[in-house]
């Protein structure tokens, strides 16, 4: 094991860094805009990029790129050389600040919802200097922003970073309402959990749905699957801990901090988690982390798999949203202190998230509706389709209290006494967790545990701080009016529970009781992307995002078309992959298979005459059938897809997919697996199950 400390961060431009090679004057300008969000001044950009192209090169750079973040969910980097031709037919290495501050993509090859046509290729990538440069495969990686040449949006930082600064702006007023005047910012922090798969490479690469889909199309169960839990924390194998152990020193390596690692519910499931940062670079650093784990593990002759649900019948992968907000002095908001009840600022910020979460549930299903996470939500390993929030008992008690006016009486932590003289006894928490919770309290931050495990955080946590700004903003107007700040803030808090509590709920979310309650309630179950997208661009969410600057209503409408075109032509590749194994793969494997039983069949007679019926006849009647369901079965998958191609209407679309598209793909599935349970597998054209999940 590297010296952990010595190579945390060598391949980033950090703050220790920069402190150590810009001159004093340079490195105030820049620390005041990462720290206060001032605007960069050009001879200050070019310094910067002057000492960070010295010391990319040092590292061995040759490259530098503009990293950003489309609307495709993954990073996109175009390198271009530090080489700058001389008179004499030699070269230097020069780097500018306009070349550090601005780059030209092609605006038009990416995602945009109809915001460029084909003809209208000029976009531009802008440098965001809050979030550090750092060194991969020889180029100088620049976190940038993303938009068209006529200013429109067209990735997913951007309006991250416009919600943090509105989040910022209204949480200030606020602190400043209760007489806090050194708070300069306030910042939202995320620490995103990562679940992810790791199988053989050799066995990957017989797997088409795998390659092209990143999840199984067909595949039987295997006799074991998660049923004895023994693989959640269970001892990770040699080959996953060399891989785990090479992937902590590359994040570690690029100032990313990882702290947890484990394995998870699901066989050949694991998870790592980091320290929380701010919200804009712990997106950075989540998208960064996804890439190296994929490329490490290929070294290890593994691969990664990411998708939310690659395996029916275990556990798919999430990405646990651990959402806290901070003042630049480093108070945390959502602490509730040893007494909530008399924590005044922390019950409005409470407040304000309890109704935010209720009044924007559809915003919060929408930011983590894709096709991969419908597959997962609800299906009793991840939260359901329906938003509510955990708050545990403690704080439970101190809301009841506030809406009944009554004395709260501050829970003593009391003392867990194992009856094990050896193990010491230890403090209980006030309060349990709640895994099954979408939207859970856990101490002094908020899980949002809905995102799927490919996501980009950036959407979820833009929508977070955009909803809950905009409460706070609310709050803001009228506690600035108000003659007792103090009683105001309490009553503005017990008003806000008492029209909010419906959202609260600290149950078991995976409950058929508790759909029926929130049905009651009137919460919203919004089970698919389809279902949940036409909610995206309401007269009401497009004031919102305008009113904050987040987004114009073009810019929403783009989004919302793009993450329709999306889902359906991911279920469109999937229907012709499952199209394409089952007639050029499992259709001629069962077909060979049934002619052999057959043949074996036919000498068996010819030897028993007398024989009427055999094992073997029997399989041969039984897969012969299925056999023919299964022809039947593609035929009407072949259909839908071609009904498909007749809607325009890209909601219209998605809902036919969902509806028929989809559904047909499950109903061969449902055949194609029934055949491989009754073949043999020497036959059968793919790597079963237990070979997948068991073999690593």
């Amino acid at each position: 094991m590297s010296n952990v400390p010595e190579i945390f961060g060598c391949n980033v431009f950090n703050d220790a860094t920069m402190k150590e090679r810009l001159p004093k004057d340079t490195y105030k300008a820049l620390k005041k805009t990462i720290e206060e969000g001032k605007s960069l001044d050009i001879n200050v950009a070019n310094v910067v990029a002057h000492s960070m192209k010295e010391w990319a090169i040092e590292q061995g750079a040759t490259h530098y790129t503009h990293w950003f973040q489309p609307m495709t969910g993954v990073t996109a980097e175009k390198h271009d050389g530090f080489i700058s031709p001389t008179d004499d037919g030699k070269v230097i290495m020069s780097f500018s600040g306009k070349e550090l501050i601005k780059g030209e993509p092609d605006a038009s090859s990416f995602p945009s919802g109809g915001i460029r046509a084909t003809f209208e290729a000029r976009g531009y990538t802008a440098w965001d200097p809050t979030s550090y440069a750092f060194i991969k495969d020889g180029s100088l990686c620049i976190p940038t922003a993303f938009c068209s040449y006529t200013g429109e949006i067209l990735d997913k930082k951007t309006p991250l970073l416009r919600s943090m600064e509105v989040m910022s702006k209204q949480a200030v007023r606020i602190l400043r309402v209760f007489g806090d005047t050194t708070t300069k910012r306030v910042k939202t922090t995320v620490g995103a959990e990562q679940e992810y798969f790791l199988i053989d490479k050799e066995v990957y690469k017989q797997r088409k749905d795998l390659i092209y889909c990143g999840r199984t199309l067909f595949g039987a169960r295997p006799p074991k699957g998660q049923e004895l839990d023994d693989h959640y924390f269970g001892s990770i194998k040699p080959r996953v801990s060399a891989y785990m152990k090479e992937l902590d020193e590359e994040l570690w390596k690029h100032g990313i901090l990882s702290k947890t690692k484990h394995n998870e519910v699901a066989p050949a499931q694991h998870e790592l988690a980091p320290i929380f940062d701010t919200s804009n670079i712990a997106t950075d650093h989540n998208q960064l982390t996804m890439e190296l784990m994929k490329r490490v593990a290929e070294k290890h002759g593994l691969v990664c798999l990411l998708h939310e649900k690659p395996f029916a019948g275990v556990n798919g992968s999430g990405k646990h949203n651990n959402w806290a907000i901070s003042t630049n002095t480093g108070k945390n908001l959502l602490d509730p202190s040893k007494n909530p009840r008399e924590n005044t600022v922390f019950l409005v910020f409470l407040a304000a998230v309890i109704r935010a979460v209720d009044e924007h549930q559809d915003l919060l299903r929408i930011a983590v509706a894709s096709a991969g996470n419908d597959h997962r939500l609800g299906a009793n390993e991840a939260p359901p389709a329906i938003i509510s929030m955990y708050l545990g008992d403690d704080l439970t008690e101190v809301l009841r209290s506030i809406i009944n006016d009554e004395d709260y009486e501050s829970k003593s932590r009391t003392v867990m006494d194992t009856n094990v003289d050896a193990i010491p006894n230890f403090t209980k928490d006030t309060s349990d967790r709640n895994r099954t919770s979408p939207f859970a309290f856990t101490g002094n931050k908020f899980e949002f545990r809905m995102l799927g495990s490919s996501e980009n955080i950036g959407c979820a946590n833009t929508i977070l701080n955009t909803i809950v700004a905009d409460v706070l903003a609310d709050f803001a107007d009228e506690l600035e009016k108000a003659e007792d700040v103090k009683a105001a803030a309490e009553e503005l808090v017990k008003k806000t529970v008492i029209d909010h509590k419906r959202i609260i709920f600290n149950g078991d979310n995976y409950s058929e009781e508790w759909v029926a309650e929130a049905a009651k309630r009137g919460l919203l179950n919004l089970r698919t992307l389809p279902d949940a997208m036409p909610l995206y661009c309401s007269k009401e969410n497009i004031e919102l995002f305008g009113k904050h600057g987040i987004y114009s209503e073009v810019e929403l409408r783009s989004r919302s078309e793009i993450l329709l075109e999306n889902y359906s032509k991911l279920i469109n590749i999937e229907a012709l992959t499952a199209l394409d194994m089952a007639k050029k793969d499992i259709l001629p494997a069962v077909a060979a298979y049934i002619r052999e039983l057959a043949e074996t069949a036919n000498l068996i007679k010819s030897i028993d005459s007398e024989l009427v019926t055999s094992p073997e006849t029997e399989l041969v009647k039984k897969l012969s059938n299925l056999l023919s369901c299964f022809t039947k079965k593609i035929d009407a998958l072949d259909k839908a897809v071609v009904g498909a191609k007749e809607i325009e209407d890209v909601a219209a679309n998605a809902l036919y997919y969902k509806d028929s598209v989809l559904s047909a793909m499950n109903e061969l599935r449902v055949v194609a697996d029934e055949m491989e349970s009754n073949m043999s597998s020497k036959l059968w054209p793919y790597p079963s199950y237990g070979t997948m999940l068991f073999n690593v």
